[in-house]
């Protein structure tokens, strides 16, 4: 079976590697909203990285000191900043917007990762590429409801987090090129973790019994999702994989209507349809050539 997926052409096995993303991600969103009328922010992302960080360790004493060595500490850690920055975001939208309009924002990932891989990466910015830019424009004005007078400034802040998310891709694209799956994730881990619990430690709520299932599906399921989205981004360009994550929305938007009653709200779900146009035609012309 192994060797079958591996006759599959990278493309494909980077899809595949972003189906494990997208259900990884999806736990994750239930778990921390299941935790954040209880549980502080800055406490969620260090429980997060320290389940993680403890069932990498298994992995990290395994591979031994000198595998885990690494010569790009400090682009690890730049990583790890914007993205903690971006999680944060994310969190505190997640808290107080509707999980499908969090979803749809996230979306935006890809444009600002497209824009910061022609500039740092030098990846091409050839034409079907522009125009997903183009589209990812105007679904993010529909979704903010610019103009309309439905401005959210927490949407704004879950925005700007997805520019933090969009750095730390480059990032990990750049580090792929030189560290492996386990050095990167253990890395993520490592970091993140004292630089949430140290903010954590001045507003700890002791966590009760019922909030134990989802710090640890918030720490397993974000170490799966990085895990399998770096292994997409060493098989195919920070443009052509994320936006099949695009997928997420019309799931997230059954569960949050299920389990939390939340209308879906048809001016998310347009600017979503938009942003997913664009970016589908890129793949699509991505996959031909």
């Amino acid at each position: 079976m192994k060797n079958r997926l591996g006759q599959l052409p990278p493309v494909i096995r980077a899809v595949l590697w972003m189906g494990g993303t997208i259900v990884s991600f999806l736990l994750m969103m239930v778990s921390a909203r299941e935790l954040v009328d209880t549980i502080p922010t800055f406490e969620i992302l260090a429980f997060r990285s320290g389940v993680a960080l403890l069932v990498l360790l298994p992995v990290a004493f395994r591979l031994g000191r000198t595998r885990l060595a690494t010569r790009r500490f400090g682009m690890h850690v730049t990583r790890n900043v914007f993205h903690l920055g971006g999680q944060f975001t994310w969190i505190i939208g997640i808290t107080y917007l509707p999980l499908a309009q969090v979803t749809a924002l996230e979306f935006t990932t890809p444009l600002w990762a497209a824009l910061l891989a022609v500039i740092v990466l030098k990846e091409k910015l050839n034409r079907h590429r522009a125009i997903a830019a183009g589209l990812g424009f105007a679904g993010i004005l529909i979704i903010l409801r610019l103009g309309l007078g439905g401005f959210s400034a927490t949407a704004l802040a879950v925005l700007l987090g997805m520019i933090g998310y969009a750095i730390s891709h480059v990032a990990t694209k750049q580090l792929t090129r030189t560290e492996s799956v386990v050095q990167i994730v253990f890395y993520m881990q490592a970091i993140q973790l004292p630089l949430a619990l140290i903010p954590a430690l001045f507003d700890w709520t002791q966590p009760e019994w019922g909030d134990a299932p989802w710090l640890l599906f918030v720490g397993v399921t974000a170490l799966s999702a990085h895990y399998c989205m770096t292994r997409a981004m060493m098989l195919a360009d920070v443009t052509v994989i994320l936006p099949i994550d695009f997928l997420r929305l019309p799931f997230m938007a059954v569960i949050a209507w299920f389990a939390y009653s939340e209308a879906l709200d048809p001016m998310v779900l347009l600017g979503a349809a938009v942003i997913f146009c664009g970016n589908y035609y890129s793949v699509g012309k991505e996959a031909r050539s």
